[in-house]
């Protein structure tokens, strides 16, 4: 999965850019859960998937 089509399904479900790192962006949910975004231009699906767990939004639909 391309890593815009992951950021675009974060921010259309609230979440925010908490920081910027050297190798991972932290976004945030509006319930407070904070996970870490790899910086590649590709993320594998089960990275994805896990990111969208800890956040606590619907699982991106990649297909």
């Amino acid at each position: 999965m391309k890593r815009n089509l992951l950021i675009k399904h974060l921010t259309q479900n609230n979440c925010t850019l908490y920081r910027e790192g050297a190798r991972h962006s932290l976004y945030v949910s509006p319930n407070g859960n904070v996970a870490a975004v790899p910086r590649h231009p590709d993320i594998s699906d089960y990275t994805a998937k896990t990111i969208c767990k800890q956040l606590g939004i619907p699982v991106i639909n990649y297909n």
